[in-house]
């Protein structure tokens, strides 16, 4: 119990010193610069890449560059991502969403590890959980391993049937991540920051209600709709 409240103690103190500070969007920016490079990595791995039939049949995409599980014995998870969602005329991406999230993981656990957590949202009810105002991933959505690599296409293709997917590339002391009971929230003020008002994560991805998107943003989508297109004809 002492150490769960340690690790509480410090995932507070990180998030309350380093999440709060910025206010010109430049941390936003850094982010989906990040998230941009990611993606870029993984899909130019030819064992690692994400099928395309799959990724071009979601309905979102989920980004957390980074982040982080620390602690003794109870381990904690924290880190700063973002959404984006596909529009139903074109099948572009859309604006980014600014995410954060946050969770723990009973074990034991030393040192600290950073991981590239990528999320596929597949259907609407999925897409809706996420937007609802604390959603638990695992929770009443299962989450399921996604395929990689190049012999992939075909299962994914086939077999593949679920809600969301997860994706992980692990960059510390431990072999892959568990994100079952990780709780991801609207950032409010990262949106704010990013583009000038209070916005949620619904507000913008589903209402389109972020307005001037920021060159950025802009870019982002450019990217993201390079790297991850739209299936022709779907």
């Amino acid at each position: 119990m002492r150490s769960l409240s340690l690790s509480l103690t410090f995932l507070l103190l990180f998030t309350s010193t380093t999440w709060s500070q910025d206010l010109d969007g430049a941390q936003q920016r850094k982010l989906l610069r990040t998230g941009q490079l990611v993606l870029e990595e993984i899909q130019n791995s030819p064992d690692h890449k994400i099928p395309g039939n799959l990724i071009s049949k979601a309905k979102a995409i989920i980004v957390f560059p980074t982040m982080v599980k620390a602690g003794f014995f109870v381990g904690a998870r924290y880190g700063k991502g973002f959404a984006s969602a596909r529009a139903q005329e074109t099948g572009e991406w859309g604006a980014p969403a600014f995410l954060y999230t946050a969770g723990g993981s009973i074990g034991f656990q030393f040192g600290a590890e950073a991981v590239d957590l990528i999320l596929l949202v597949m259907t609407q009810r999925g897409l809706e959980g996420l937007l609802s105002e604390k959603f638990t991933l695992g929770g009443d959505i299962a989450v399921a391993a996604g395929p990689v690599g190049r012999h992939a296409e075909a299962s994914a293709d086939v077999f593949m049937q679920g809600e969301i997917y997860s994706y992980s590339r692990s960059k510390g002391i431990f072999g892959g991540v568990s994100v079952k009971g990780t709780i991801i929230t609207t950032d409010v003020d990262a949106n704010l920051a990013f583009y000038g008002k209070p916005l949620t994560a619904e507000a913008i991805l589903l209402s389109n209600q972020a307005g001037e998107i920021p060159e950025s943003g802009k870019q982002f989508i450019r990217i993201f709709n390079h790297l991850a297109p739209v299936k022709k004809g779907r």
